[in-house]
């Protein structure tokens, strides 16, 4: 696709251009040089200043009213990276308009929001992708290979540990951080759902299990140590009618923060996947360690070539439908536990709140697939919840 007519590049309109959505923008702006696509317009309250669109992206159009800039620039893709609570409406918006997708993460607060998008999207006939850009990487192919030629011999499970860090600030840079609900609407942004969703959605992919129906049972721990409504130190057990339980383990009070990983255990040996560097260490029996890093596809010029040769996606809603039942069981658990005071400090240089000990924490539910509570973390068993069906 490269070095195509920017003309005939199909035009972009893209919802949410700061925060996150810098991002957005300067993927627009590689794929723009490349031919891939054309920045058509910009949707924000606020519209972007000269300095805040990157150079190379021209003047697109700007204005707050999605539905018009969705008309008036004649847009074919739109990019929705806007609070959660907006996902479903802004996402049935463009499919009603004809308009394909790349839909943030997490998609939706609810199962039930989940569902009316994705069926809107359906009923529409457009494509809709999810932005989980892991599931992009070229390791997943690579170790669902492995596995099927028995690398490290059955597999007994799947662990996920995410141990980053966070300031005060973090929870105050929009309305929605670290809510539960707002304004009577669920948000859910909290450590599991949003910031290392990632973590859930590629444990539960490499498990074999992406899809709602292959959840069976789901048991949550969420507390917090910050000042917030939601989670920021947490994990979640995940029973999958494939037969792997999938354990995912977070925290945004890290110590140390590291790069979060996902481990297929195997009966003769594991791999281990850093999904932001694309990066895998196979360990198996009778074998020294072997490491390979991997290349990536990006979700949005996957979306591009699906459009335009059929290639299939990568992220599709119905792939991510599992990761939603997680999200469901999060929205319908208790209110998060506070950690008691003696569980976390504050380093005050850096004003965030860090809790000793749980990289290790972390570390060891991915390792051993069990709870913080039965890792018998001092302050995990008031956050338990009983295993609930997902069915």
């Amino acid at each position: 696709m490269t070095g195509r007519p920017a003309d005939s590049a199909p035009p972009v309109v893209l919802a949410g251009a700061r925060g996150h959505g810098r991002w957005h923008l300067a993927n627009l702006e590689r794929l723009q040089r490349q031919g891939v696509v054309r920045l058509a317009g910009i949707c924000e309250l606020t519209p972007l200043s000269a300095r805040e669109i990157p150079e190379g992206l021209g003047e697109p159009a700007q204005s707050a009213d999605f539905g018009a800039l969705l008309d008036a620039t004649g847009a074919r893709v739109a990019v929705i990276c806007t609070p959660i609570p907006t996902h479903t409406a802004l996402a049935l918006t463009a499919a009603r308009k004809g308009v394909h997708l790349l839909l943030e993460k997490p998609p939706a607060p609810s199962y039930a929001e989940f569902r009316r998008m994705a069926d809107g999207v359906a009923e529409a006939g457009v494509a809709c992708q999810i932005g989980f850009q892991s599931l992009g990487s070229h390791a997943l192919p690579a170790i669902r290979a492995l596995v099927e030629e028995r690398a490290v011999g059955e597999i007994t499970g799947i662990g996920a540990a995410g141990a980053w860090a966070r300031d005060e600030a973090y929870y105050r840079r929009a309305p929605w951080s670290g809510r539960r609900r707002l304004d009577g609407a669920d948000v859910v942004d909290g450590v599991l759902t949003n910031p290392l969703a990632h973590a859930v959605a590629t444990a539960l992919a490499l498990g074999g299990a992406p899809r709602a129906e292959d959840v069976t049972g789901i048991e949550t721990e969420l507390l917090r140590a910050n000042d917030i409504e939601s989670d920021d130190t947490s994990c979640v057990r995940v029973t999958t009618a494939a037969g792997p339980r999938v354990v995912v383990g977070a925290t945004l009070c890290a110590e140390e923060p590291g790069e979060p990983y996902v481990v297929v255990h195997g009966t003769h040996g594991r791999i281990t996947f850093w999904y932001k560097q694309d990066r895998v260490l196979l360990q198996r029996a009778g074998h020294g360690p072997e490491e390979f890093t991997y290349g990536r596809t990006d979700l949005l010029e996957n979306l591009v070539r699906h459009l335009t040769d059929g290639t299939p996606l990568l992220a599709a809603p119905e792939d991510t439908g599992a990761f939603m039942r997680v999200v469901e069981a999060i929205r319908l658990a208790p209110d998060p536990a506070p950690l008691p005071d003696g569980a976390w400090r504050l380093l005050p240089g850096e004003r965030r709140r860090v809790v000793p000990g749980v990289e290790a924490l972390v570390a060891a539910a991915a390792d051993t697939l069990a709870l913080y509570s039965e890792l018998r973390a001092p302050w995990a068993g008031a956050a338990r919840t009983k295993e609930v069906s997902s069915r």
